[in-house]
Formats: structure tokens, sequence, C-alpha cells
């Protein structure tokens, strides 16, 4: 691609906002610093600047400044798309999942069909069990994409049903690993589980999907069942679910054990991170899951589902024991997210080749810079 090549893209949440899709764009742009990239996004609160500019993106944000408002961004953001395309040449257009962002692009396309229009699909609920409309939307906006990526090859079974003659492109999401400095090359006896690191840590949106609750209950059971009572379990992360959660953990009698630490900087977030002994997530669906790459990165085993994109990074021993990255739970059961916790935290032999294989599996394919790289070929075959 040329120096000044330019890409219009929609996201239906942008910085501050940060969640799975926000940090994968940030961190793209952040890496292709030869190609100006035009943000146009819902402006969510009234206190986030309409314009900001940075060295090679422009934020726009669009809509009166309410959270709601981003049901009409696909018109909204269509008529800024129409007027920054007044004074700027694009070479593509690019949508951050097909929702209100994908349907702004899909109105872009619709009266600019020779633009190229990609579609990246970073959607982590379980489509298939949406309402029909949900699914015939999305079907529209896939189908208008001239090509699409995917995070995880859940999300690629998905477009193939879809759409089947689509380009897609298996992209996923990274991890910087200049925050997790530590080396694959130590010895399995520097990964002990001592008193004081003896910590479980999720990091999660507190919404239902990603099964807080069975975690908390699992909780329970590994103190009374396992009889393992010198553990404290750490819920890093905010949402709608926080004041059920924590009635649970107190009505449970954990309220002295189970900590809510809300959501936190990235830069504490390794140190939380790096202190922990296990990261557990038991997702009801998931589209990839960053989080879980940083505790791989990080140096934590992982217990989580078989369910969306984790099995695209997770093996279990069961069934790829010379390159196991953590432990397989099932979904909604306690009883079984517990008795694989215990497993972890009472075999050294299993926990230090979960973390030597996990922290090598991010090294070698789940790099942003690698990630970047990808996007780039992309760009440049347009």
């Amino acid at each position: 691609m040329q120096e000044k090549s330019r890409i219009l893209v929609f996201t239906t949440a942008y910085r501050p906002m940060i969640g799975g899709s926000e940090i994968a764009l940030e961190e793209m742009i952040r890496r292709l610093p030869d190609i100006f990239f035009d943000i146009v996004t819902p402006r969510h609160s009234k206190e986030y600047k309409p314009l900001e500019v940075g060295g090679n993106f422009c934020i726009h944000r669009v809509g009166p400044g309410f959270e709601s408002a981003k049901i009409f961004f696909p018109v909204l953001g269509f008529i800024k798309a129409r007027q920054l395309m007044k004074s700027n040449k694009y070479d593509a257009v690019h949508a951050y999942q097909a929702s209100q962002g994908g349907g702004a692009a899909w109105l872009v396309k619709l009266f600019s069909p020779r633009l190229p229009f990609i579609l990246t699909m970073q959607e982590g609920k379980k489509l298939d069990g949406q309402l029909f409309l949900l699914n015939w939307l999305r079907g529209l906006i896939i189908k208008k994409a001239d090509m699409v990526t995917v995070i995880s090859n859940y999300l690629k079974e998905y477009v193939q049903k879809v759409s089947k003659n689509k380009s897609i492109f298996l992209i996923p999401n990274g991890v910087d690993l200049k925050n997790f400095p530590i080396s694959i090359r130590q010895p399995a006896d520097q990964f002990p589980i001592t008193e004081k690191r003896k910590t479980i840590i999720t990091v999660s949106r507190l919404v239902p999907k990603n099964g807080l609750g069975d975690l908390i209950k699992a909780f329970r059971i590994l103190n009374t069942k396992y009889k393992i009572q010198d553990t404290k379990l750490l819920i890093i992360g905010d949402g709608k679910q926080r004041e059920e959660l924590f009635n649970l953990a107190s009505g449970l009698g954990l309220k002295d054990r189970v900590e809510f630490a809300g959501s936190v900087p990235n830069v504490e977030l390794q140190e939380y991170l790096s202190s922990a002994s296990i990261f557990v997530r038991p997702s009801l669906s998931e589209g990839l899951g960053i989080a879980f790459l940083e505790a791989m990165a990080a140096g934590l085993p992982i217990v989580a589902t078989p369910v969306g994109g984790i099995p695209d990074f997770l093996k279990d021993p069961s069934t790829h024991s010379g390159q196991a990255t953590g432990l397989f739970c099932k979904v909604n059961d306690p009883e079984d997210i517990a008795e694989k916790i215990n497993r972890i935290l009472t075999d050294d032999d299993l926990r230090n080749r979960l973390i030597l294989n996990g922290r090598k599996l991010v090294e070698e394919k789940y790099t942003w810079d690698k990630i970047a790289d990808q996007f780039k070929n992309l760009y440049d075959s347009i």
C-alpha cells in the first residue's frame, strides 16, 4: 500500500470504552503507522469529545451523547462517512462486528459499490441462538462484505453457513508480550504455588455469558469438598451483574474470600495476573477471549469451557497430552469447574506443562505484531 493510504473504519464502540474488539483495533492502528484511519463510532457519552486526532488516526464520534443512541449509528455513521468521503479518498471501508457499525458500512457499500468492504467478526455471543431478525440483519451485512476476517474457527464456520463463497481470513486477537516479560525457558520448578500466590483470578465483564455465577459456586465447592481453603477468588471487571454476584458470594459465606476489584488499568492488570496462580472463566459463549491469551502470556494455567473460539488455543490433556495448554470444564457445571481447578492446584507436573505450553503458543501465534502484519497484507491486497 502507498504511504497515503486511508481506511474508513466503523466500530460500535471505541476508546475510552474497552473490550476485545476495541483493543484489537487500537493495537492494529498503532502498528500500521503508514496507513491513516478515520474511525467513526457512536458518541456514547457527552463527556467524550466529538473529534479526537492522533498520529495516524482520527476518531469521529457521532450522536447525541448517550448510550442508547447507538441504535441510530447505522444512519448517523453513514451520514458522517459521506461527509468525510467528500474530502478524502479511501482505499477501503472496514467495519468491526456485524452490528451497528457493520450496518453503517453496509449503507456506504450500497451507495459506493466499488469501495472494498472488509468486515471483521469479533462477536462473542452464541449467534445461532439469537433472534431471527438479528441473524437476518447480520446475514445482510456479511453478504455485502467483499471479504471477512474472523478471530476464531467458530466464527469462520458461522460466516461460511451464511455466505458459502465468501473470502474469509482467520486473524485472531493477540497479546503484547512486552507487557508479560517471562521466559518459557525457565525450568519447571520456577512455577511453584506458594501460600501467598494461591489466588484464582478471572478477568471478565460481569455479564451472564461469562459464567461467573458458576465460578463462585465452584469456589465454594473447592473449599467444602476438596478442603482447599487457603485460596481466594479475585474477580476483575465490571458490569450489570456486579450486585447479583456480590450477593451470591455473600450468601455462600464467601464475602471475605471473593474480591471484586472492578475495572483496572492494564498496568495493574498485569500485576494482578503475575501474582495469581490460575485463571478461570467458564464462559457460556466466546468469540475468542483476549483475557485468556493474556493469562497464558503471564504464565497462568487456565480452565475454560469448550465454547466458541476457545478450542482454537486451549488444548486439553485428554486430546493433546504433549501440547496441552489448559483444562476444559463443562458449561454450567460448578462441580466440574471445581474439580478442574483442584487438579491444577494439586498437580505440579500438570500445572507446569500447561504454563510452558500456553506461553509458547502465545509467542508463536498470538502476538499483535504478527496480527498487524496479517492486516497489512490484507490491505495491500486490495
